[in-house]
């Protein structure tokens, strides 16, 4: 049974990987091995042998136990804790999905492009990397790629030249995710599971996550491709009035959410649905408020319609990705639930150095998705709470997807966005990518 489920999630994540040839959506591989591996436990519960207890993390042994003969009741206990685990997380993400569509619905973000006056191409890369850098901290890494690619296409019209941008605004972004426990997905993982708390992770990770990104941006300095400047671009933008204000309102409110955490002790999800709240509350306010608004602009925030942004942000949330990490999660949990991942972590600590490790895992990150690795990673150690290997883990799986385009979310949106080949990044990006890993690896191994 163990061989069946591992051979669901290795042919799972081949078609996972070849989403683009097979022109089949990620998730529905990731839903469907799910759902093959769950059902695989249940109508096997007589030939299990070990379980893994899902309150302590504790191995035990089924036969002989008084839970031998409760197995359904003990896997539907266990099902409904993982579930409860993944929807903390999921919700988490929708709550600030729907801020940052906010933010756009204001044109909030136009902004930002308002702060790039410079015309040399050196200059704007150096500008939105460490945009990128900054925003991904704050956001998360896919939205503050989905942000700088879209204002990027109103400064930078040859598509060549974008690329390289948008290179560079991926490394940037998974770099500048991995050091806050809102920036990325699996730092989020992390941090929810009580493996990392919020000062430890930025203390820690910012000096690497730097490196990780300025490496790079030192050695673009002497690329032909960054020499002279860009055309400029005499089009205006679209803005609102209100823009600067729902930018920094909205960005102050999901930075609270962690501040929340720490006075409250609730999970992150609730007060993120807070801020949600009060930032909808904002909204719904500011759309409705016909004073100084000519009726265009009325139309524009949606003061004339029943559809307020509270429910367009709604609507535009990636719901394909948000399933396709209940898929990758929950499949992830069925192998745990078994004991397989704490087994293979046990096996492969005792016979190769930590570091080594971990290194590699994150190295494997940039052609497995980065979220079943730290979820594994969760299930095969059990050191404490700021363990020096929680730290070292969000960095490694955080940044380690740069190496190829398809090893982050990041890189899979900006693919997307601007057609970029697996080859073309794998050509240009990607030892840029590896040098500032390795960069960031040294100096975590030298401060820890």
């Amino acid at each position: 049974m163990e061989i069946f489920i591992l051979a669901t999630f290795i042919l799972g994540y081949t078609a996972i990987t070849l989403e683009h040839s097979l022109k089949i959506d990620k998730l529905v591989p990731a839903l469907l091995m799910m759902v093959i591996c769950w059902t695989t436990i249940a109508l096997n519960l007589d030939g299990i042998q070990n379980w893994i207890d899902p309150h302590s993390g504790e191995l035990f042994s089924v036969k002989g136990s008084e839970y031998e003969y409760k197995m359904v009741e003990l896997m539907e206990t266990t099902l409904l804790h993982h579930f409860g685990k993944t929807a903390e997380i999921l919700i988490f993400l929708m709550g600030a999905m729907a801020i940052v569509e906010m933010i756009d619905h204001f044109q909030g973000f136009a902004t930002i492009k308002s702060l790039i006056k410079t015309r040399k191409k050196i200059s704007i890369l150096w500008i939105v990397s460490l945009l990128a850098f900054a925003l991904s901290a704050i956001i998360d890494n896919l939205t503050a790629t989905i942000v700088l690619i879209t204002i990027l296409r109103k400064i930078v019209k040859d598509s060549e030249l974008r690329m390289w941008y948008a290179g560079f605004i991926i490394i940037a972004a998974n770099a500048g995710g991995a050091w806050t426990p809102i920036g990325d997905v699996t730092t989020t993982m992390l941090w929810m599971a009580d493996k990392i708390t919020t000062g430890a992770v930025m203390k820690l990770l910012v000096i690497p996550s730097t490196l990780c990104i300025l490496v790079p941006l030192v050695v673009s300095i002497f690329l032909p491709v960054f020499k002279g400047e860009i055309d400029e671009d005499k089009s205006e933008e679209k803005t609102s009035q209100f823009g600067g204000f729902v930018l920094v309102f909205g960005l102050a409110l999901i930075v609270m959410v962690p501040v929340f955490k720490t006075l409250t002790h609730l999970p992150p999800y609730v007060g993120m649905m807070m801020s949600l709240s009060i930032m909808a509350i904002t909204a719904e306010f500011l759309s409705n408020r016909n004073i100084h608004l000519s009726h265009s602009e009325r139309e524009e925030l949606g003061g004339e319609s029943h559809h307020g942004p509270t429910l367009k942000a709604l609507s535009k949330i990636e719901m394909p990705s948000i399933l396709f990490f209940l898929g990758i999660l929950m499949t992830v949990a069925s192998m745990e639930s078994m004991g397989m991942i704490l087994n293979f972590g046990q096996t492969v600590s005792a016979k190769i150095d930590e570091s080594v490790f971990i290194t590699l895992l994150g190295m494997a990150s940039a052609v497995i998705d980065n979220v079943p690795l730290v979820a594994a990673s969760i299930g095969m150690f059990k050191e404490g709470t700021d363990a020096t290997i929680w730290h070292f883990i969000a960095y490694a799986a955080g940044t380690g997807g740069s190496m190829l385009i398809i090893g982050s979310a990041a890189g899979v949106v900006a693919m997307g966005m601007e057609k970029i080949s697996f080859f073309w990044y794998l050509t240009r990006i990607s030892l840029l990518a590896a040098l500032g890993y390795f960069a960031g690896i040294g100096a975590f191994l030298l401060l820890s």
